[in-house]
C-alpha cells in the first residue's frame, strides 16, 4: 500500500517537472489595464420643448397622448375661442358696409367730375369726392387686414409640435379653458443622452473622450453586467453638487428608452498595473494553480495565485497576483 502511494506521488511530481522540447515561451511583462466600475446612468433629452397654447380659449380635442411620437407642424390639439367667430362675423359686416360706402363715395366722385367738366361744379367739390373717396378706400383696406388677423388668431388655435420628438406629457385635457402661452404638451425633441451622478473620489479618473459600456436594458447588479453598446463621456461638469461630480454619455442610438430610465454604465475609474499569463499556460495539480518558470537550472513549476482575467492587446490574460516576476520567462505547452 505505501509502495503504490508513493509511485503515485513520484508520477504527479514527474508530471509537474516534465516539459516539451518544443514548447514556446511566454515572457511576463507589467501591463496597465483600466479599472472599471458599473454606475447608474439617467436617459435624459438634450431638449424637452413646450407646445404653447398660441390663443385663449377652450380646448375642444387632444390628438396625442404620452409617448406619441409626433414631427414638427403636426397638431397636437385644438383650441376653440367662441369670441372670434363672432368678430369675424362683425368684421364681415363692416366691410359690407364700407363697399356700400364706397360705391356712393365712386358714385359722388364721378357726378362732380362730369359737373366740373360741363362748367357747373367748382373745383373744391371733386375735391371734396375725392378726399371721401380717399377715406373711404382705406378705412376698407383697415377693415380686411383686421379681418385677416382674426382669420389667423382662428388658425393659431391648432397647437402646433414645436420639434420631431416623443411626447412626455399631456397636463391638459377636452374641455378645460387655457390661456394663451400655456403649455399643451411636452416634447422631448433632442438626442438622448445619459447623465451619471458619481461620487467624489472619481472626479480625478474621469476624464471627457473617454470610452464606456453601455449595459443591456433591464439588467441590473444581481444580473450582472451584460454589454450591449458603448459610448463617450461628453463633458464632465466642474461643480459638484452634494459630493456628486455630474457628467454626459453620448451614445450613438440609446434606443427606446423612456426619459429618466435608468441603465447601468461601465465607467473607468482607475489605472493599475498587473501581471499577466496566457490561460494555457496554466496547469492545475491537486487544485493549486501551477505555471513553468524558464530558469538557469532549467524549467520550474511555480505556484501561483491567481485574479481575475482581462485582454492585454486584444489576447486573452489571466492575472498573477504572486508567484511571477515582470521578466520572467512562462513555458506554453
Amino acid at each position: 500500500m505505501q509502495s503504490a502511494l508513493a509511485n503515485i506521488l513520484l508520477i504527479g511530481v514527474a508530471g509537474l517537472v516534465a516539459i516539451d522540447a518544443h514548447a514556446a515561451e511566454f515572457i511576463v511583462k507589467a501591463t496597465t489595464v483600466t479599472e472599471m466600475k458599473a454606475v447608474y446612468g439617467q436617459v435624459e433629452s438634450r431638449t424637452i420643448l413646450p407646445a404653447r397654447a398660441r390663443i385663449s380659449g377652450t380646448i375642444s380635442s387632444v390628438r396625442v397622448s404620452e409617448g406619441a411620437e409626433v414631427s414638427k407642424g403636426d397638431v397636437i390639439a385644438t383650441v376653440v375661442d367662441d369670441k372670434l367667430a363672432l368678430q369675424l362675423r362683425a368684421a364681415d359686416a363692416k366691410i359690407a358696409a364700407l363697399n356700400s360706402q364706397l360705391d356712393s363715395a365712386r358714385t359722388d366722385l364721378q357726378r362732380a367730375q362730369d359737373l366740373l367738366a360741363k362748367g357747373a361744379a367748382a373745383q373744391s367739390r371733386v375735391d371734396a369726392a375725392k378726399t371721401q373717396f380717399d377715406v373711404v378706400t382705406n378705412q376698407l383696406a383697415a377693415a380686411i387686414a383686421e379681418k385677416a388677423v382674426i382669420e389667423q388668431s382662428t388658425k393659431e388655435g391648432d397647437v402646433l409640435a414645436p420639434a420631431d420628438g416623443r411626447v412626455l406629457t399631456v397636463p391638459v385635457a377636452a374641455g378645460s379653458v387655457i390661456m394663451a402661452g400655456e403649455p399643451v404638451a411636452r416634447v422631448a425633441s433632442g438626442q438622448y443622452y445619459l447623465r451619471l451622478s458619481l461620487p467624489e473620489r472619481h472626479a480625478v479618473e474621469i476624464t471627457e473622450g473617454a470610452r464606456v459600456d453601455i449595459g443591456e436594458r433591464g439588467t441590473g447588479t444581481n444580473a450582472g453586467f451584460v454589454k450591449a453598446s458603448e459610448g463617450r463621456i461628453a463633458k464632465v461638469y466642474p461643480e459638484i453638487e452634494n459630493g456628486r461630480v455630474i457628467a454626459d454619455v453620448e451614445v450613438a442610438d440609446v434606443g427606446t428608452y423612456f426619459v429618466n430610465e435608468r441603465t447601468l454604465v461601465s465607467i473607468p475609474v482607475a489605472k493599475r498595473t498587473m501581471l499577466g499569463v496566457p490561460p494555457e499556460a496554466l496547469r492545475i495539480v491537486h487544485g493549486v494553480d501551477y505555471v513553468t518558470v524558464e530558469t538557469a537550472d532549467g524549467p520550474l513549476d511555480v505556484a501561483v495565485v491567481l485574479g481575475g482575467a482581462f485582454q492585454d492587446a486584444g489576447q486573452p490574460r489571466v492575472e498573477i497576483l504572486s508567484g511571477l516576476a515582470d521578466g520572467d520567462k512562462v513555458v506554453l505547452p
